[in-house]
């Protein structure tokens, strides 16, 4: 198992020190961003993560909720039948 995490980083340092190359982004505006290449795919990782994250709250609130409501019926938490997606 620490022979594929050590691979795994390797692989994300050599793609860093591949990328170290000034890019600019530019916002509305006018308004710019000079970074590293690296840090740049980095920020829209993180970004896309965080709005995910948001994106499953509502859907979390509602499951939470309901095993709330089953709890204080004295309901056991059935699993649910519903399709997810798969």
């Amino acid at each position: 198992m620490w022979l594929l995490k050590a691979a795994i980083f390797f692989t994300l340092f050599a793609f860093a020190l591949n990328n170290q190359q000034d890019v600019t982004v530019h916002f509305f505006f006018g308004t710019q961003w000079r970074a590293p290449l690296v840090l740049v795919v980095l920020a829209a990782f993180a970004l896309g993560l965080v709005i995910g994250a948001l994106g499953m709250v509502p859907r979390w609130w509602k499951h939470r909720v309901a095993a709330r409501r089953a709890a204080l019926r004295g309901e056991a938490a059935a699993p649910s039948t519903a399709h997810h997606g798969l």
